[in-house]
């Protein structure tokens, strides 16, 4: 198992040589020249460009195919107070610009590449600070990194995990970390609804903050309305949309029976009534279809679909049919919200597809008639939006990428 490390320098750091270094700040392991024998995986590194000039500083992983991820320039090395001045500018963009911490106690406080710190997530939920570690370098810096940030954001605990996929993308296992009396679950608050977060059950971090903004947003579509959560996880849109929206019935989907739990006890947290039920989302949508079952509202929100560009054209097409089953089941006039968290499927390539998904949503009929009624077998859609995650995850300039999440609110005819 990896060792942490501190986040002071260790000396005279190891030298790396890139074939070219720009503003991207991930650099992948065929864009490398050179590196000092001394080097090892997690290392933090001088970068050198192709002259031999200093180019700045970065974490070095040769495992990995995103082998060196840049922390900063040749002007700011990287020492303890580096870390210090990182973490403290991020903590003031979200409790003093955007001051969220009047609308909830579940906010992402460090944010990867848009916050300079590239490999890292951290959200605080509840007294907790939840981190997930993509890079073997952030892994090893991680507990240094939260015990810092506890008192900016005034938690008492911390988590720390490492990614999914680490051991095949960073050649690295490591085990979940945390502070000595963490707790295993918290309750936090958003908008004045209230959440459970299991840590040893969830997912990424244990709470989605980055649909946020979107669940208030559809809540006001809600009002006496009938909804359709479609994978919805721990019920975020469901509940909200029956505790701040005032939804006359609500149903929430999902094929897992252990976010269903958390899914119920939220409902019951807030007292509000949310039927939820375990199953595919396409056989459920498949069984509404066939009793002729409409909703006013219907929230599709999948797990990410698209994890590599191997991925791409089957992702997308898992996609493509949930939304053209999805569309079918608003009823006319109605209100869908359409979601991807793959950042591979581009915002030109996700409408592209709503549109297709449009296009085929109508009523199935025969083969000797679908020409007669080819007009008639169409959705006709509106954008009436598109947004993303909420600005707690901005979105990097130099590093396009940052901007993962994608919703489109539709009104569907």
């Amino acid at each position: 198992m990896e060792q942490q490390r501190p986040l002071a320098l260790p000396g005279k750091l190891p030298g790396i040589q890139a074939k070219s270094v720009g503003l991207h700040p991930l650099i992948y392991r065929k864009r490398i020249e050179r590196a000092d024998r001394d080097v090892t995986p997690g290392d933090l590194v001088e970068v050198y460009g192709p002259s031999g000039n200093l180019a700045g500083y970065g974490l070095y992983n040769p495992k990995a195919e995103l082998a060196l991820r840049m922390l900063s320039g040749p002007s700011e090395l990287p020492d303890e107070e580096f870390w210090k001045r990182k973490l403290a500018d991020a903590v003031r963009l979200r409790r003093e610009l955007l001051r969220l911490d009047e609308a909830s106690d579940a906010y992402r406080v460090i944010h990867a590449e848009a916050d300079g710190l590239s490999g890292l997530v951290i959200d605080k939920l509840g007294d907790v600070l939840s981190a997930e570690c993509f890079s073997l370098g952030m892994y090893q810096r991680a507990q240094a990194i939260v015990e810092l940030l506890t008192p900016l954001v005034g938690t008492k605990h911390w988590r720390i995990r490492p990614g999914p996929a680490t051991l095949a993308q960073e050649g690295f296992e490591g085990e979940e970390l945390s502070s000595q009396g963490a707790p295993p679950r918290v309750t936090i608050q958003e908008f004045g609804a209230r959440f459970r977060v299991e840590f040893a059950a969830s997912h990424k971090t244990g709470f989605f903050c980055d649909q946020r903004d979107n669940r208030r947003m559809l809540a006001t579509f809600c009002k006496d309305k009938s909804v359709l959560d479609l994978c919805c996880y721990t019920g975020g849109f469901a509940v909200q949309a029956k505790k701040l929206g005032g939804a006359d019935e609500v149903i929430g989907v999902d094929l897992d029976e252990a976010p269903l739990a958390v899914a119920r006890e939220n409902a019951n947290l807030n007292q509000v009534r949310v039927k939820f039920v375990q199953a595919d989302a396409f056989a459920y949508m498949r069984d509404m279809l066939a009793n002729s079952r409409r909703f006013d509202v219907v929230v599709l929100d999948p797990p990410k679909l698209i994890r590599s560009r191997a991925e791409l054209e089957e992702g997308t097409k898992k996609h493509f049919d949930l939304n053209r089953l999805a569309m079918r089941l608003v009823a006319p006039g109605g209100i869908m919200l359409s979601c991807t968290c793959a950042g591979l499927l581009t915002s030109d390539e996700f409408l592209r597809m709503i549109y297709a998904s449009a296009r085929q949503a109508g009523d199935e009929v025969s083969p000797a008639t679908a020409d007669r009624y080819a007009r008639h077998a169409a959705r006709h859609v509106q954008i009436l939006a598109k947004t993303g995650a909420a600005a707690d995850h901005p979105i990097a300039a130099n590093c396009p990428e940052t901007e993962y999440l994608q919703a489109v609110w539709m009104r569907v005819m």
